[in-house]
């Protein structure tokens, strides 16, 4: 198939086929980052810009080596700094990026659908690099790449979620790609950190962390957002590890292969313990890696789209 959104927004709106497009265009990307000169010439004169509204490590910089890999130039807007603190909206915002004549905004928000909206009044290109508690794609991308690396498939795998589900939009992206491709997906967390009618995504829902484990083929464990918790209602850190940290003595109990992912940062002695991050079963940093190439394939493939659009308009 040919891709044919100029937008990456969600995976919810994407079809089985446009996820398994995004994987396959990836896994060519991926060799890129081990020649010795780490460049492919597919964005030569395109210009790519990170508009983060939320502070960010790992994305932020994702986004610009596959950028730059594709030969794109890279502009940082740091939110903080700019004229977003003069009171410019976010329109306003994308509309003068626009007219100087960028071709993909990667945009972080802390309000949900702003990628959408966005995109909406924009002609260039949108790529959702998280946005509130809706979706961040580019991360269950990575995730779902993983695990197809690792697994060497994704129908009929189990895949446990466990942690602040309720928060996540990691856990949105993640549930709504692995079920597409045919994943058995169960999430996991206090009563009050699941969201009503989760059920209703296609997963399966348990409290019991061990449940959970029991014949999951990988664990995907999310961080604990305790800066949400205004009510104090969330478990104290003590006590959410000791119901809910992922440990050796936990993991002896599932499966001999699982596989132990999380989109970081890490709260270690919270959400897993150090042996485990640190262990033979964690695929933390080959999700960093991969995710190089996912983001790599998601700008190749939305300029694409928008160049197609452009010469069939004119």
């Amino acid at each position: 198939m040919v891709w044919q959104r100029k937008d990456l927004l969600g995976l919810e709106e994407l079809s089985r086929e446009e996820i398994e497009l995004i994987l396959s265009t990836a896994e060519s990307f991926k060799e890129v980052s081990t020649r010795d000169i780490k460049k492919v010439p597919a964005l030569r004169g395109k210009t790519v810009v990170n508009l983060f509204y939320e502070p960010s490590t790992r994305t932020r910089v994702s986004f610009e080596v596959a950028a730059k890999r594709l030969s794109a130039d890279v502009i940082n807007i740091a939110t903080e700094t700019s004229s977003v603190k003069k009171g410019e909206t976010l329109i306003d915002t994308g509309k003068n990026i626009q007219a100087l004549k960028a071709d993909i905004i990667v945009m972080r928000h802390n309000y949900s659908g702003a990628a959408a909206m966005l995109a909406k009044h924009l002609e260039i290109s949108v790529v959702n690099a998280g946005d509130g508690w809706h979706e961040h794609p580019t991360q269950a991308l990575l995730d779902i790449f993983t695990l197809k690396e690792k697994m060497g498939k994704i129908a009929g795998i189990n895949v446990s979620i466990v942690g602040d589900i309720a928060h996540s939009r990691v856990a949105r992206s993640n549930i709504w790609g692995l079920t597409k491709l045919g994943a058995k997906v169960t999430v996991c967390a206090p009563e009050i950190l699941i969201p009503p009618a989760i059920e209703e995504m296609g997963v399966v829902v348990t409290s019991d962390i061990q449940e959970a484990l029991r014949e999951a083929d990988a664990v995907n464990v999310l961080r604990m957002q305790f800066e949400r918790d205004s009510s104090n209602a969330f478990p104290q850190q003590i006590e959410y590890f000791k119901n809910f940290g992922l440990t050796c003595e936990r993991l002896e109990k599932a499966k001999k292969n699982i596989i132990v992912m999380h989109p970081g940062p890490i709260n270690r002695g919270i959400e897993m313990s150090s042996e485990i991050a640190d262990g033979s079963k964690s695929v933390i940093l080959e999700q960093v890696t991969n995710g190089i190439a996912v983001r790599m394939a998601v700008l190749f493939l939305v300029a694409q789209a928008k160049d197609r659009k452009d010469e069939n308009i004119n």
